[in-house]
């Protein structure tokens, strides 16, 4: 989805994973078009190998944490999670010019991390003047706090809550899942 525009195609292309344990390359069940696309939605670029041989199609953002090597005929790259692919190209020629692709729009996306990063903002903390750095633990604990105390029908609501014995409503308690699965 949010696909805007495809940047290049190429139309044979094969995917291998390497297997830690076996210490070897081995062939997957993907085969086919390989397409780089941009999104109208983040992450800005991605690439997707439509599958000829089942509908398992292999998709996968173009973000800084991707590390692209070209190895002709492969293209080999390691994505986020540190999983190690190698995609085998039927032209050469195919192959250099995705590579060359893929390894500038990575380029950009970890330029645009690093900027990013020069404005002060973290992923983990936001500081705003003279508040003390608040970690996303803390913001969603307040927020928490805040929706139970503020919400009709919890234990913490400030009027007459007619009895209502329960610490929190179910709205807070989808709050607090991803607090403890997150860590």
């Amino acid at each position: 989805p949010y696909i805007s525009s495809i940047l290049d195609v190429a139309s044979q292309v094969a995917l291998y994973t390497f297997g830690h344990r076996a210490n070897e390359w081995e062939k997957t069940d993907v085969e086919g078009t390989l397409f780089v696309y941009t999104r109208s939605a983040s992450p800005k670029y991605g690439f997707t190998i439509m599958n000829r041989l089942s509908m398992e199609n292999r998709t996968e953002p173009i973000t800084k944490d991707l590390d692209f090597q070209l190895q002709d005929p492969f293209l080999l790259y390691r994505n986020a999670k540190l999983s190690i692919y190698g995609i085998w190209f039927y032209d050469k020629e195919e192959c250099q010019r995705i590579a060359e692709l893929m390894k500038n729009l990575t380029r950009q996306e970890q330029l645009k991390a690093q900027q990013g990063s020069g404005l002060g903002i973290s992923p983990v903390s936001l500081s705003s003047g003279d508040r003390k750095d608040m970690d996303i633990l803390q913001m969603l604990t307040r927020a928490k706090d805040e929706y139970t105390k503020y919400t009709p029908g919890s234990a913490t609501c400030h009027h007459s809550c007619s009895g209502v014995s329960t610490t929190t409503t179910p709205a807070a308690e989808r709050l607090s899942w991803p607090i403890q699965g997150s860590l």
